[in-house]
């Protein structure tokens, strides 16, 4: 496919060049496909090869984690985005709906600090460590070396996934949205 260019569609590159980002756009989801949601916006022209003008990534669409962005909107659903950036390429308004969330992480990151005892469950076993799930759409990673004062040599020899897991909170980093655990450093004592 070639490029969308100003001359073939005057009317679209008008429109999209006068966005800003940050501004709030509405419309319908058009079309899901794997790679993202095309949105038919409510102002501005069609788009002269998809299914609407603007278009979210499939990281723009929730701050959760998903398996298919049929999980996170429908077609035919209302929605409001913002606007990131004009593709020049495809000819597309490129929208997040995220954005138009707070952030679960950095509400997680403003009430729990490095030292917290948390309860969590255990997501995923991955060769170096496991992830815990210790709040509502937020996992930590719980790396081999943090078990216990003796080496694990895989996640499989202590712990299975869907296991209740006690753990403290060793690092909280907002920018790159990573909690570190640990169970060695959990107070002894009952539950």
């Amino acid at each position: 496919m070639s490029a969308i260019t100003p001359a073939e569609n005057p009317e679209l590159w008008s429109f999209l060049d006068r966005l800003q980002p940050g501004e709030v756009l509405a419309g319908t989801v058009a079309a899901i496909e794997p790679f993202g949601v095309f949105v038919a916006l409510d102002e501005g022209p069609g788009h002269p090869l998809f299914p609407g003008v603007g278009f979210i990534g499939i990281p723009e669409l929730s701050w959760l984690r998903f398996e298919e962005a049929s999980d996170v909107v429908e077609v035919g659903q209302r929605v409001a985005c913002e606007f990131l950036q004009f593709d020049t390429w495809n000819g597309e308004a490129r929208l997040s709906l995220r954005a138009m969330q707070p952030d679960p992480f950095q509400a997680f990151a403003d009430r729990v600090a490095a030292g917290q005892v948390l309860d969590g469950k255990v997501t995923k076993l991955v060769p170096f460590g496991v992830f815990v799930q210790v709040a509502d759409g937020i996992e930590g990673l719980l790396h081999l070396r943090e078990f216990a004062g003796e080496p694990v040599g895989s996640p499989e020899d202590v712990v299975q996934v869907g296991d209740p897991i006690r753990v403290v909170v060793t690092e909280t980093d907002r920018v790159r949205r990573r909690v570190s655990l640990s169970r060695r450093e959990v107070p002894a004592g009952p539950r």
